[in-house]
Protein backbone atom coordinates (compact mmCIF):
# COMPACT_ATOMS: atom_id res chain seq x y z
CA UNK A 1 0.00 0.00 0.00
CA UNK A 2 1.94 3.43 -1.05
CA UNK A 3 2.11 5.97 1.36
CA UNK A 4 3.21 9.86 1.34
CA UNK A 5 6.11 10.80 3.17
CA UNK A 6 7.69 13.89 3.35
CA UNK A 7 11.72 13.19 1.93
CA UNK A 8 14.51 14.86 3.09
CA UNK A 9 17.75 13.29 0.35
CA UNK A 10 20.94 12.99 2.21
CA UNK A 11 24.42 12.23 1.01
CA UNK A 12 24.16 9.12 3.82
CA UNK A 13 22.30 6.11 4.68
CA UNK A 14 19.90 5.67 7.39
CA UNK A 15 19.51 2.24 8.64
CA UNK A 16 15.95 1.29 10.59
CA UNK A 17 17.08 0.92 14.60
CA UNK A 18 20.20 3.20 14.05
CA UNK A 19 20.58 7.27 15.50
CA UNK A 20 21.60 10.09 13.42
CA UNK A 21 21.87 13.90 14.22
CA UNK A 22 20.32 16.44 11.58
CA UNK A 23 21.50 20.16 11.39
CA UNK A 24 19.07 21.90 8.75
CA UNK A 25 19.29 25.29 7.97
CA UNK A 26 18.04 25.79 4.42
CA UNK A 27 15.10 27.40 4.33
CA UNK A 28 12.79 23.94 2.25
CA UNK A 29 14.13 21.47 5.02
CA UNK A 30 13.37 24.04 7.69
CA UNK A 31 9.98 24.02 6.35
CA UNK A 32 9.73 20.39 5.69
CA UNK A 33 10.52 20.09 9.85
CA UNK A 34 8.02 22.58 10.79
CA UNK A 35 5.42 20.91 8.85
CA UNK A 36 6.36 17.49 10.38
CA UNK A 37 6.62 18.57 14.02
CA UNK A 38 3.91 20.46 13.37
CA UNK A 39 0.95 19.30 11.27
CA UNK A 40 1.53 15.94 10.82
CA UNK A 41 -1.24 15.04 8.47
CA UNK A 42 1.14 14.25 5.89
CA UNK A 43 2.83 11.64 7.65
CA UNK A 44 2.87 10.13 11.55
CA UNK A 45 3.35 12.58 13.79
CA UNK A 46 7.66 13.23 13.52
CA UNK A 47 8.14 11.08 10.77
CA UNK A 48 9.83 11.36 7.35
CA UNK A 49 11.64 10.09 4.90
CA UNK A 50 15.21 9.90 4.04
CA UNK A 51 16.47 8.74 0.95
CA UNK A 52 20.57 8.66 -0.64
CA UNK A 53 21.69 11.00 -3.68
CA UNK A 54 22.68 8.95 -6.42
CA UNK A 55 23.33 12.07 -8.43
CA UNK A 56 24.04 15.81 -7.07
CA UNK A 57 24.07 17.32 -3.76
CA UNK A 58 22.34 18.16 -0.28
CA UNK A 59 22.18 22.01 -0.02
CA UNK A 60 20.81 24.02 -3.21
CA UNK A 61 17.42 24.51 -5.74
CA UNK A 62 16.83 21.28 -7.58
CA UNK A 63 20.40 20.04 -6.21
CA UNK A 64 19.44 16.16 -6.10
CA UNK A 65 18.95 14.92 -9.64
CA UNK A 66 18.89 11.66 -8.94
CA UNK A 67 17.76 9.38 -5.46
CA UNK A 68 18.35 6.09 -4.61
CA UNK A 69 15.49 3.60 -5.41
CA UNK A 70 15.47 2.74 -1.36
CA UNK A 71 15.63 4.35 1.64
CA UNK A 72 14.68 4.57 5.44
CA UNK A 73 11.74 6.41 7.63
CA UNK A 74 13.39 8.96 10.08
CA UNK A 75 11.73 9.46 13.47
CA UNK A 76 12.07 12.36 15.31
CA UNK A 77 13.76 11.65 19.01
CA UNK A 78 14.99 15.08 19.95
CA UNK A 79 14.03 18.11 18.36
CA UNK A 80 15.64 21.67 18.85
CA UNK A 81 14.26 24.69 17.62
CA UNK A 82 16.24 27.80 17.20
CA UNK A 83 15.75 31.69 17.00
CA UNK A 84 16.51 31.53 12.90
CA UNK A 85 14.34 28.90 12.02
CA UNK A 86 16.83 26.33 12.32
CA UNK A 87 16.79 22.87 13.59
CA UNK A 88 19.24 20.58 15.44
CA UNK A 89 17.39 16.73 15.71
CA UNK A 90 18.59 13.46 16.24
CA UNK A 91 16.20 11.03 14.50
CA UNK A 92 16.19 6.75 14.61
CA UNK A 93 15.62 4.74 11.54
CA UNK A 94 12.39 3.43 11.40
CA UNK A 95 11.26 1.33 8.23
CA UNK A 96 12.29 0.52 4.58
CA UNK A 97 10.44 1.91 1.79
CA UNK A 98 10.83 1.96 -2.12
CA UNK A 99 10.52 5.01 -3.96
CA UNK A 100 7.24 4.57 -5.86
CA UNK A 101 6.88 8.50 -7.25
CA UNK A 102 8.77 12.16 -6.47
CA UNK A 103 7.10 15.19 -6.61
CA UNK A 104 8.24 18.74 -5.49
CA UNK A 105 6.09 21.04 -2.84
CA UNK A 106 4.50 24.08 -4.38
CA UNK A 107 6.70 27.37 -4.35
CA UNK A 108 10.11 28.21 -4.71
CA UNK A 109 11.23 26.70 -1.78
CA UNK A 110 9.23 23.90 -1.39
CA UNK A 111 10.76 20.17 -0.67
CA UNK A 112 10.03 16.59 -1.90
CA UNK A 113 7.34 14.33 -1.43
CA UNK A 114 7.49 10.70 -2.10
CA UNK A 115 4.85 8.17 -2.47
CA UNK A 116 6.32 5.49 -1.19
CA UNK A 117 5.57 1.85 -0.37
CA UNK A 118 7.47 0.04 2.98
CA UNK A 119 9.37 -3.04 2.29
CA UNK A 120 8.93 -6.00 5.08
CA UNK A 121 11.37 -6.95 6.98
CA UNK A 122 12.24 -10.71 6.88
CA UNK A 123 14.84 -13.61 8.37
CA UNK A 124 16.06 -15.19 5.24
CA UNK A 125 16.86 -18.47 5.20
CA UNK A 126 20.18 -18.96 6.92
CA UNK A 127 20.21 -15.84 8.55
CA UNK A 128 21.65 -17.44 12.09
CA UNK A 129 24.73 -18.89 10.33
CA UNK A 130 25.34 -15.81 8.88
CA UNK A 131 25.12 -13.69 11.85
CA UNK A 132 27.54 -15.29 13.56
CA UNK A 133 29.83 -15.49 11.28
CA UNK A 134 29.12 -11.42 10.90
CA UNK A 135 29.43 -11.54 14.66
CA UNK A 136 33.35 -13.12 14.25
CA UNK A 137 34.45 -10.85 11.69
CA UNK A 138 32.77 -7.54 13.28
CA UNK A 139 34.57 -8.55 16.49
CA UNK A 140 37.88 -8.36 14.12
CA UNK A 141 37.47 -5.28 12.84
CA UNK A 142 36.55 -3.61 15.67
CA UNK A 143 39.56 -4.66 17.06
CA UNK A 144 41.76 -3.77 14.44
CA UNK A 145 40.19 -0.07 14.11
CA UNK A 146 40.53 0.25 17.81
CA UNK A 147 44.34 -0.09 17.09
CA UNK A 148 44.45 2.60 14.79
CA UNK A 149 42.74 4.94 17.25
CA UNK A 150 39.11 4.66 15.92
CA UNK A 151 36.19 2.56 16.43
CA UNK A 152 32.71 1.45 14.24
CA UNK A 153 31.12 -0.13 17.25
CA UNK A 154 27.44 1.06 17.91
CA UNK A 155 26.83 3.37 20.44
CA UNK A 156 24.80 0.41 22.01
CA UNK A 157 25.76 -2.87 22.40
CA UNK A 158 25.15 -5.19 18.90
CA UNK A 159 22.05 -6.68 19.00
CA UNK A 160 22.14 -10.80 18.46
CA UNK A 161 19.16 -11.72 16.31
CA UNK A 162 19.69 -11.40 12.91
CA UNK A 163 17.51 -8.63 11.55
CA UNK A 164 18.72 -5.93 14.34
CA UNK A 165 21.95 -7.21 13.90
CA UNK A 166 22.28 -6.69 10.09
CA UNK A 167 21.36 -2.88 10.59
CA UNK A 168 23.61 -2.17 12.93
CA UNK A 169 26.57 -4.00 11.85
CA UNK A 170 25.91 -1.71 7.94
CA UNK A 171 25.57 1.31 9.55
CA UNK A 172 28.50 0.76 11.67
CA UNK A 173 30.84 -0.18 8.97
CA UNK A 174 33.02 2.30 7.28
CA UNK A 175 32.71 1.96 4.04
CA UNK A 176 31.63 3.45 1.10
CA UNK A 177 28.30 5.03 0.24
CA UNK A 178 27.30 3.19 -2.38
CA UNK A 179 28.08 -0.18 -0.80
CA UNK A 180 26.09 0.96 2.24
CA UNK A 181 23.03 1.49 0.01
CA UNK A 182 23.63 -2.14 -1.33
CA UNK A 183 23.23 -3.27 2.21
CA UNK A 184 19.60 -1.08 2.97
CA UNK A 185 18.75 -2.78 -0.54
CA UNK A 186 19.23 -6.18 0.71
CA UNK A 187 15.76 -8.58 0.04
CA UNK A 188 15.86 -9.74 4.22
CA UNK A 189 18.42 -10.36 6.99
CA UNK A 190 20.52 -13.20 5.71
CA UNK A 191 21.69 -11.44 1.96
CA UNK A 192 22.40 -8.55 4.03
CA UNK A 193 24.33 -10.68 6.61
CA UNK A 194 26.00 -12.40 3.60
CA UNK A 195 26.84 -8.69 1.77
CA UNK A 196 28.13 -7.45 5.41
CA UNK A 197 30.48 -10.55 5.73
CA UNK A 198 32.16 -10.25 2.33
CA UNK A 199 32.90 -6.51 3.01
CA UNK A 200 34.21 -7.33 6.64
CA UNK A 201 36.12 -9.76 5.21
CA UNK A 202 37.75 -7.07 2.41
CA UNK A 203 38.13 -4.29 5.22
CA UNK A 204 40.20 -6.65 7.97
CA UNK A 205 42.54 -7.95 4.72
CA UNK A 206 43.11 -4.04 4.26
CA UNK A 207 43.11 -3.04 7.93
CA UNK A 208 46.03 -6.06 8.10
CA UNK A 209 47.79 -4.56 5.02
CA UNK A 210 48.41 -1.20 5.88
CA UNK A 211 49.67 0.13 9.14
CA UNK A 212 47.36 3.90 7.73
CA UNK A 213 44.28 4.07 5.63
CA UNK A 214 43.88 6.96 3.66
CA UNK A 215 41.65 10.15 5.57
CA UNK A 216 39.56 9.96 3.38
CA UNK A 217 38.52 6.30 3.88
CA UNK A 218 38.11 6.87 7.72
CA UNK A 219 36.56 10.66 8.17
CA UNK A 220 32.62 10.49 8.38
CA UNK A 221 31.25 13.50 9.27
CA UNK A 222 29.03 13.30 12.83
CA UNK A 223 26.34 15.60 11.96
CA UNK A 224 24.89 15.71 8.51
CA UNK A 225 24.33 18.92 7.48
CA UNK A 226 21.09 19.11 4.65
Amino acid sequence: MPHRLPLFPLNSVLFPGTPLPLRVFEERYRRLMADVLDDPEDAAAGTFGVVGIELGHEVGESSAHQLAEVGCTAEIRTARRHADGTFDLVVEGGSRFRLDAVEETGGEHGYMRAEATFLPDEVGDGADEYAERVGRLFGVYCERLRGMGLSAEPRRESPAAPLPLSYAVSAAMIIDRGEKQRLLEADHAAERLRLAADLLRRENRVLTSLPVLPAARLLQPEVSLN
